[in-house]
């Protein structure tokens, strides 16, 4: 707490999970009422997205979460000035992203049920803890930050202390830290298992999908399922935010900022907070700097299919350091590799990924790129864009749906290829412009793959066709579809 009030000064917290919108309020305290933020901030107006849950104050009781207190001091200090404006707007920041509904709530709610540990992954900061708080509501619940010495003690013994939590969820944050704990949770949920709870015992919450993948899939073998928690997506905003999510990005304090220079701020600090401090705690060896440059490149390189001698090249080592860093950068779940088609169709096809930065916001914030204004002065803005729309198209697709580009060695190519579960085809094309035209290669590209529906995505909200096979559509639209897609 000591370090986040002292980080709000210069509106650098990137640890806002271990310090729950609860205890925000708790710094707040009596003196800043709702009269005084209608005074100082005005009258908010509905943030993108928003809808009205029934937030229940006996319901946050029940969790029981470790909130330290602050010294006198440092609340003497948080009551002058900016700081004070600061703290109050974080709370209100942190309200409104609990009221973005997260698509993945239900499915959550549904692992939890029918699985004896279910583990959420995602980068930090994306929502995880405010999603697993969502779910304690529901049900009684124990929540530990296991980045908090305090919480970390409590299991010093697990055994013992999951025994006297065995009726309740047990909600492990940050769970890589103690990467022990697996062999022991195993015997847990076996006993649970004896006892008749069978399911919904365990929550763990992990930023790094390697090392809690490798030690989950050790121990709890048939006992664990797996979530994936990205960014806000367009699937998730009122369709009229769509620009003001391409440009700020997902994560919820880059995309709720009071203005795009606030926004810049925090993506800045959470690019520089994850390069010296969370990535060395994976045991990366990595000059900082050294990574900053790769991950730079690839934003500069967006949406292009992987060239690794460049990228050697222009970093000072061999190809088999790059594939090292884009293996970490993959695993933190921040860069995304694209795979090519692959299936034997009597043609020469481009068999390197397509690599991109996964939230367009931070590739923005690599590349300097502040506002709206000046990525449409950008050369990257075609390439940030493709990304943008297949980053939200995978993230709203079915379970089991497979995604790749397709290209032949002539330059014949499909943007995204969507195989469902079912195995239906579809042939995806992106573009920016709001009058979208359907270019040769596209047909030809079709015509080896033999879709069984095409699509070209627009920056526009209604759909129509452009021929008799393809339709125009935009990308809340065709999010919906995909997600209705069997």
């Amino acid at each position: 707490m000591e370090q986040c009030i002292s980080d709000l000064t210069t509106g650098r917290c990137m640890r806002s999970k271990a310090v729950p919108w609860v205890a925000w309020r708790r710094v707040r305290g009596p003196s800043l009422p709702k009269a005084w933020l209608r005074r100082e901030f005005g009258r908010p107006s509905q943030p993108p997205g928003w809808c009205s849950p029934a937030r229940s104050a006996s319901a946050s009781r029940r969790v029981k979460t470790h909130v330290p207190t602050p010294p006198g001091a440092l609340l003497e200090t948080a009551w002058r000035g900016v700081l004070k404006k600061r703290l109050a707007f974080m709370e209100v920041i942190s309200i409104i992203a609990y009221m973005i509904s997260r698509r993945l709530s239900d499915r959550l709610n549904h692992l939890l049920g029918h699985s004896p540990a279910v583990a959420l992954l995602g980068p930090r900061q994306v929502g995880k803890t405010t999603l697993a708080l969502q779910m304690a509501e529901t049900r009684p619940s124990v929540y530990l930050d296991l980045e908090e010495e305090a919480d970390r003690a409590k299991l010093s013994d697990p055994v013992r202390y999951l025994a006297d939590h065995e009726d309740e969820l047990v909600i492990l944050d940050e769970v890589h830290r103690l990467p022990e704990l697996f062999q022991r949770l195993r015997g847990v949920i076996d006993r649970g298992r004896r006892k008749g709870k069978p399911n919904g015992q365990f929550l763990l919450l992990g930023s790094a999908a390697m090392d809690l993948l490798r030690q989950s899939g050790e121990s709890l073998a048939g006992r664990i399922s797996y979530l994936e928690l990205g960014p806000f997506d367009a699937l998730e905003v009122a369709p009229a935010s769509l620009e003001t999510l391409w440009v700020r990005g997902g994560f919820p304090r880059s995309f709720l900022g009071e203005d795009d220079a606030l926004s810049m701020e925090w993506r800045r600090n959470f690019i520089r907070t994850y390069l010296e401090r969370d990535i060395p705690q994976f045991g990366s060896r990595i000059p900082a700097e050294t990574l900053r440059r790769f991950w730079t490149m690839l934003a500069h390189n967006q949406s292009q299919t992987l060239n690794a001698a460049n990228l050697a090249r222009g970093l000072g080592v061999d190809g088999k350091t790059v594939a090292g860093y884009l293996d970490l950068l993959a695993d933190l779940l921040l860069v995304r590799r694209l795979p090519a088609w692959h299936c034997s169709i009597g043609k020469r096809l481009v068999k390197s990924p397509k690599v991109y930065v996964r939230d367009s916001g931070i590739a923005h914030a690599l590349l300097g790129i502040r506002d709206k204004e000046a990525l449409l002065a950008h050369p990257v803005v075609g390439q940030t864009w493709e990304s943008f729309i297949i980053e939200t198209l995978i993230a709203g697709a079915p379970d089991g749906t497979e995604a790749h580009f397709y290209r032949t060695s002539n330059g014949t190519e499909v943007d995204l290829v969507i195989t469902l579960p079912g195995g239906k085809l579809w042939a995806i094309e992106i573009k920016r412009s709001s009058a979208p035209k359907v270019e040769r290669g596209f047909h030809l590209a079709c015509a080896d793959l033999k879709p069984n529906k095409r699509f070209v995505v627009y920056s526009g909200n209604e759909r129509f066709p452009l021929d008799s096979e393809t339709d125009a559509i935009g990308l809340t639209g065709l999010g919906q579809a995909l997600q209705a897609a069997k």
